[in-house]
């Protein structure tokens, strides 16, 4: 199952000082939801940092996403695993296919596919 990039999220409550802060060490906002932010490295896109506030349309904030060539078979292998899905398989209204996941050290994974 190829991954194509893995994301660390960080809860804030100073969205925009976060920005600023992240902006000094060289990375640029790429997308702006209001709840969340994804800054990038311009030199090298994949690399990439998430803050949010909450998950608008989720449960739990995840602590770090995951995005996968097949979210679907993803989905299918932690059932087959047992593990503790958090959020169920959902398409969300921004174009990602996504869930939420327990791993074993009680972290939530967003596994996600773009559609």
């Amino acid at each position: 199952m190829p991954v194509r990039r893995i994301v660390p999220n960080v809860q804030s409550t100073a969205l925009p000082q976060s920005v600023e802060f992240y902006g000094e060490l060289g990375l640029e906002e790429v997308m702006n939801h209001g709840w969340i932010i994804t800054l990038a490295s311009p030199g090298n896109p994949a690399v990439q940092l998430s803050v949010m506030t909450e998950d608008r349309t989720a449960p739990v904030a995840p602590d770090l996403s995951i995005e996968v060539e097949d979210v679907d078979a993803a989905y299918a292998a932690m059932l087959e695993r047992g593990a503790e899905i958090v959020h169920p398989l959902t398409d969300e209204e921004w174009g990602v296919r996504r869930f939420f996941v327990r791993d074993p050290n009680g972290r939530v994974v967003n596994v996600l596919g773009h559609r």
